[in-house]
């Protein structure tokens, strides 16, 4: 009995090592972590400092001990460490940072005008009585010398026997022989004043040939349509008694139109004159080609738009005055960086990305946005081409980050504590008196111990920590040249962020090119400067004034 309990204890005490050992898939455990402060070691599980869960790290994998250290410690507040399993769990999905020239189609209302060159207005020129009115009314379509009404007029009658006096005149001249170029003179500008004053009062060339050949005056004048044409309005009616100017007829030659587009200023500047854009009528589903006229667009102060004309054919009279039309002009912008849309998450006061460090880390970062539209957005400032974003579940990242904030008691504004790169409340630490001023600016503290860390040497602590979140600051270089001879601080030719030799060449983040050692602060800026060295390169010599080891004689970096 006594050799049967020995075995079941020594049985049981090694299932329990081993259990404290292996994770619940058989993975070997290292050690377990602080998630939120992966400095914070220990060998058994159990509640971090934070209030969280202890994460184990495996042998066979994932990033420990210094190298997580000095990884969060590059990252901005906010950020998440993710495992594998919990990815694929909420749907987490990544897309490689690309700067690329893009299309958009932009596509405005416009509206169907007459081309005021084609616009043609009957008004009388004299007192008319209208006597018979033809059956083209508002809306017809009339051709070219159709008539239109019969008027009468005593002042017609006037200058047609004028007309007719000097077709005689001419006559008798040629038959008695007796033209000579004087007379013959005389009588052609007897004729051209008459065949101008029966013009003036409204008759066709058609109705003066045929009172040339008759010779005989006819009691009313007929006014004919003088192109072909769309009949906008309509304003004489039989019997009546029309004065001096007044407005009988207005027709347009609809076979070449305008059309009117309300753009905002900002994309007023893509159509340029002579720009050709497809227009779409989407009532009868057919599709015209415009032209972008050369007259400046104006501006309306009411809608705050500018209006810009384009020009086109009109076959079959299809787009008529007052209707409405698609206009889309494709347009090409230059290289950009565009994520989809979803990928950056806006709260109003700022817009957030959330980036792919590898191993689980996800940076939170601060962008700046450009353009907007068809799903995709413009990033100006905040990403580099090369980095990995999340494009798919930021959403749950976002709240995990949120949650871990609240976990620590943070609820205001959040700063990096500059020594174990943990999160912290500015409001709770500056009640608490754990802050620092240097050189103007503010550092905060999560416990005193760190503070007084930083207070012996604060210099030492900012190079480390890669003044990720400012400017650098480069007063007092000279005082500084031989602490950074000591800490060999190099800058990473891919981001610019400082980088501690010792650090990169335990974790293997270096290169050698052209004789020369590079220094990376994480795996993905080695691995780009890896696949194009000459581009990043020629960046650093344009830029000059880095801080590069002695020995190494490393090209200046921007």
């Amino acid at each position: 009995m006594l050799v049967a309990i020995s075995l079941f204890a020594g049985y049981y005490y090694n299932q329990k090592n081993k259990s404290g050992k292996s994770g619940y898939d058989g993975r070997k455990v290292l050690y377990y972590v602080d998630p939120m402060n992966p400095g914070f070691k220990s060998d058994k599980p159990g509640v971090a400092p934070c209030g969280m869960p202890m994460e184990p790290v495996y042998a066979d994998g994932g990033t420990a001990g210094k190298d997580a250290e000095n990884l969060l410690a590059s990252m901005s507040t906010g950020s998440v460490r993710i495992s594998p399993e919990k990815q694929q769990m909420i749907g987490v999905r990544t897309e490689m940072v690309e700067r690329k020239p893009t299309m958009h189609t932009l596509r405005i209302l416009g509206r169907v005008a007459s081309d005021e060159n084609r616009l043609f207005r009957i008004n009388t020129s004299t007192e008319v009585w209208i006597r018979k009115v033809y059956p083209p009314t508002t809306g017809s379509i009339v051709r070219k010398d159709e008539p239109l009404l019969a008027y009468y007029s005593p002042n017609f009658l006037t200058a047609a026997q004028a007309y007719l006096y000097a077709l005689d005149t001419v006559d008798r001249l040629k038959s008695a022989k007796q033209d000579t170029p004087e007379q013959l003179s005389v009588t052609n500008a007897q004729v051209r004043l008459a065949v101008e004053s029966l013009q003036n009062l409204g008759v066709s060339d058609l109705q003066i040939e045929e009172l040339a050949k008759s010779r005989k005056i006819s009691d009313a004048v007929i006014v004919r349509s003088p192109t072909d044409g769309f009949l906008l309005s309509r304003t004489a009616t039989q019997g009546q008694w029309a004065a001096i100017g007044t407005e009988l007829y207005l027709i347009a030659d609809l076979s070449r139109i305008w059309i009117f587009a309300d753009l905002y200023e900002n994309e007023a500047r893509y159509l340029r004159p002579g720009i050709k854009v497809k227009v779409t009528y989407t009532q009868l589903e057919k599709t015209f080609e415009a032209k972008v006229s050369g007259v400046l667009p104006f501006f309306d102060p009411a809608s705050r738009t500018l209006r810009v004309r384009l020009e086109a054919v009109n076959p079959g009279y299809i787009l008529r005055p007052g209707m409405f039309v698609d206009v889309e002009l494709p347009v090409k912008f230059s290289p950009a960086i565009v994520l989809p849309a979803d990928a950056v998450l806006d709260s109003g006061l700022k817009k957030t990305v959330f980036v792919d460090r590898g191993n689980g880390f996800f940076e939170q970062r601060t962008v700046e946005t450009g353009w907007r539209r068809e799903g995709q957005v413009e990033i100006i400032k905040g990403l580099t081409p090369g980095e990995k974003i999340v494009v798919s579940g930021n959403f749950f990242l976002d709240s995990e980050s949120k949650l871990k904030a609240a976990a620590t008691g943070i609820r205001g504004k959040v700063s990096r504590d500059s020594i174990c790169g943990m999160d912290v409340d500015e409001v709770r630490a500056k009640a608490m008196g754990m802050i620092s001023e240097y050189r103007g600016k503010t550092y905060y503290f999560c416990s005193d111990d760190c503070k007084q860390k930083f207070d012996k040497n604060p210099s030492l602590y900012l190079k480390k920590t890669g003044g990720s979140k400012g400017p650098r600051d480069t007063t007092g270089m000279k005082d500084m040249q031989a602490l950074d001879a000591a800490t060999m601080i190099h800058n990473d030719p891919i981001c610019g962020m400082d980088v501690d030799e010792k650090s990169a060449r335990a974790s293997g983040r270096i290169s050698e090119y052209q004789g020369k050692t590079y220094f990376f602060c994480a795996d993905s800026c080695k691995q780009q400067f890896d696949k194009e060295p000459e581009r990043y390169i020629d960046k650093k010599v344009e830029g000059g004034g880095n801080k590069a080891h002695p020995t190494t004689s490393a090209p200046p970096h921007d």
